[in-house]
């Protein structure tokens, strides 16, 4: 039986990025992704957006940490970040959470660099709908970009990764330690370690059930982003109306198309983990599902009459998962947890691609303090 310190269940960015800093500790490190490649799943199948705090009106701490998250994330990677494009948000007259006034003092209080947009981007919206139009600083990443940066930086530190394999249960090892169960092709084996990180995000609560310990309480969505050729007009600018049942369109750099998404339209159907009901695997919904795009953009165009001429390409199908407390302020916490049954099983769920730093300062002070259990906000 192999013998590790460390096993990061989950190939996405957080579950890459959380095993290339324990590989930088020099600890023996397994990452494990089911897939054939990392980041192929809601690292990948998302609006590619790194967040700079507008979109967080009402949960000042997720802006705050937004705000410092972003300047890191988009340094730290300049080669996988496109910030070609202007961004504008704008904010409507009605069914808005907030006022237009109000959202320019939001961002003067977080510090979040917001002007007016030209009078002939203003133009293109309809101004009995929209209340006003800013120019804001915000960017996207190109996941194929970063996969192919992860990839080396995880070969550099060590990690051995293995694709194509599913962790299919954990087990306690003694008074320390776990057995974790993995299976590739059919075949199951065995390896020993000090510390199982969960961060198989939408599978979370699967894992956990199939180890016989307690579920977290989450709430999961199918999501579909429809990429599309956005309107000429627009001159390649992102557009996102804010703060409702309102929509969003952003580059999707990795396929040079842009993501449109609507608050009422992108998610498809929704389901709840909870400890007396059987866990659901949303992955059988990804597949011949129909397209919302026309119902998104007759709708965005109320609002921006040029999306009529957006051209609809394809669509990102994902599992999105949120823990409930983000349906009631908006907010975008993480979670680190230690596992009742299994204490060394810690379950990660992050929120937005930068939120990562938060994630790693908090592991490192579990490991470092022994706690049973951590969680921030991010």
């Amino acid at each position: 039986m192999t013998e590790l310190d460390a096993v990061v269940v989950g190939g996405g960015f957080y579950g890459a990025r959380l095993a290339f800093m324990l590989g930088g500790l020099g600890q023996r490190v397994l990452l494990v992704e089911r897939e054939a490649e990392l980041l192929a799943r809601a690292s990948l199948r998302n609006q590619a957006r790194v967040h700079n705090g507008y979109h967080y009106p009402r949960s000042i701490l997720t802006s705050l940490r937004s705000r410092l998250n972003y300047a890191r994330f988009s340094d730290e990677y300049a080669d996988c970040v496109d910030r070609s494009f202007p961004h504008y948000y704008a904010v409507g007259k009605r069914m808005s959470k907030i006022t237009a006034s109000q959202f320019s003092e939001f961002c003067r209080r977080i510090g979040a660099p917001l002007t007016s947009a030209p009078a002939a981007v203003k133009k293109l919206f309809d101004a009995d709908r929209i209340d006003s139009v800013f120019e804001v600083e915000e960017c996207a990443f190109d996941a194929t970009k970063l996969r192919r940066r992860v990839a080396r930086e995880l070969a550099i530190s060590g990690v051995e990764v293995a694709l194509k394999t599913e962790a299919r249960r954990v087990a306690r090892r003694g008074d320390d330690g776990a057995v974790v169960t993995l299976e590739r092709d059919g075949d199951e084996f065995h390896v020993e370690c000090e510390l199982v990180l969960n961060c198989t995000y939408s599978r979370l609560n699967r894992l956990l059930v199939d180890s016989s310990a307690a579920p977290i309480p989450m709430k999961h969505e199918l999501t579909e982003m429809a990429l599309i050729q956005p309107p000429p007009e627009l001159g390649g600018a992102a557009v996102t109306v804010m703060d409702g049942p309102f929509f969003s369109m952003m580059p999707y750099p990795s396929r040079g198309l842009f993501t449109l998404s609507h608050v009422r339209y992108t998610p498809h159907c929704s389901w709840h983990d909870a400890g007396d009901t059987p866990i659901y695997d949303g992955d059988p919904l990804l597949s011949s599902r129909a397209s919302r795009f026309v119902h998104m953009a007759s709708d965005a165009a109320r609002y921006l009459p040029a999306m009529r001429g957006a051209r609809y390409v394809d669509s990102l199908w994902e599992v999105k998962s949120v823990m409930p407390r983000s349906e009631q302020d908006d907010s975008r916490p993480i979670l680190l947890r230690r596992s009742a049954e299994h204490p060394a099983c810690i379950t990660v769920l992050g929120a937005k691609i930068d939120s990562v730093y938060d994630v790693e300062d908090a592991l490192r002070k579990l490991l470092a303090t022994d706690a049973p259990a951590v969680g921030a906000h991010a």
